[in-house]
């Protein structure tokens, strides 16, 4: 499924256990990889010697990456160009045909460790290319990682499935095992009608629906990579579908989240939707985003 991995880096450190997380996903689907160095146009007003050091920078920058391919035997490509960071990402990833960018939550110019990253957000935005982000928490050492549990959340949006096989896909290369997981918002599906409470027969067909959604999605992560799939369905009232979510993460020990861009409600204006962006800002585990195209 992923033949070219893209994997832009800043110099943060951030930026390089991301690096180090996608070359040993791209030694597991055995990937290309391209490396890619953005030099922000806002630097272009800088004077020549200036703008002849942020380009020797750059290229420290991608040697460092194409170092640690080398210490496993793995070649890379570079490429150190100028420009709008996002759009440059969103433009080399259409043009070398990636299947997958691999990039940190927040860089160099991230506001705060619960934030996404302005770039990173707009390279959601942008990209038609599957992103994985690589959360501020996420403390691993080495060049090793496993993800040994995958949580797929799905409302039982087109979108929302498109994320089924890519699940599949690193389920089979890490021998993972993987949970579907819907969880049912009662306010949000009673509307103004739940102030007093929603009748039970209701809130049975709401686990109903949620409960063939899951299944549905189990069938599918299983004719991909042949894996038993637990299927769970939450429900939450005030807290809120995300903070479901990362409760899930957090007692079930997921390794890795994969999940579409966007849920059967979000607008196409947004960035990303409420839960997918929710979930992004406020777990400590890498999340595949499965953006709409």
């Amino acid at each position: 499924m992923y033949d070219r991995i893209l994997i832009p880096v800043d110099g943060s450190n951030e930026a390089t256990r991301a690096a180090r997380r996608g070359l040993d996903l791209a030694r597991r689907f055995d990937a290309a990889v391209e490396v890619l160095h953005v030099i922000d146009r806002r630097s272009s007003t800088r004077t020549s010697d200036e703008q002849a050091q942020l380009r020797e920078r750059g290229e420290e920058i991608v040697a460092e990456i194409e170092r640690l391919a080398a210490d496993h035997d793995q070649s890379v490509t570079t490429t150190v160009t100028d420009g709008s960071p996002a759009a440059r990402i969103a433009r080399l990833a259409a043009d070398y045909d990636a299947g997958l960018i691999i990039i940190g939550r927040q860089g160099i110019t991230g506001l705060g460790k619960r934030l996404l990253g302005g770039v990173t957000e707009e390279v959601l935005h942008r990209s038609d290319v599957p992103v994985l982000v690589i959360p501020t928490g996420d403390r691993s050492t080495g060049d090793s990682f496993d993800y040994d549990r995958l949580l797929v959340p799905t409302d039982g949006s087109e979108n929302a499935t498109r994320a089924a096989p890519h699940a599949g896909a690193v389920a089979r290369q890490y021998g993972s095992s993987v949970h579907a997981l819907s969880v049912i918002d009662l306010q949000s599906a009673g509307g103004a009608f739940s102030a007093g409470g929603l009748e039970g027969s209701f809130v049975d067909r709401l686990e109903d629906d949620a409960g063939e959604t899951v299944d549905e999605l189990a069938t599918e992560i299983d004719a991909v990579a042949d894996v038993d799939v637990e299927t769970a369905v939450q429900k939450t009232s005030l807290d809120g579908v995300a903070a479901e979510i990362r409760d899930y993460i957090a007692a079930h020990g997921i390794d890795l989240v994969v999940m579409g861009s966007h849920g059967r409600s979000n607008l196409r204006r947004q960035l990303l939707g409420s839960v997918s962006g929710a979930v992004l800002r406020s777990v400590d585990v890498p999340v595949l985003i499965v953006t709409r195209s």
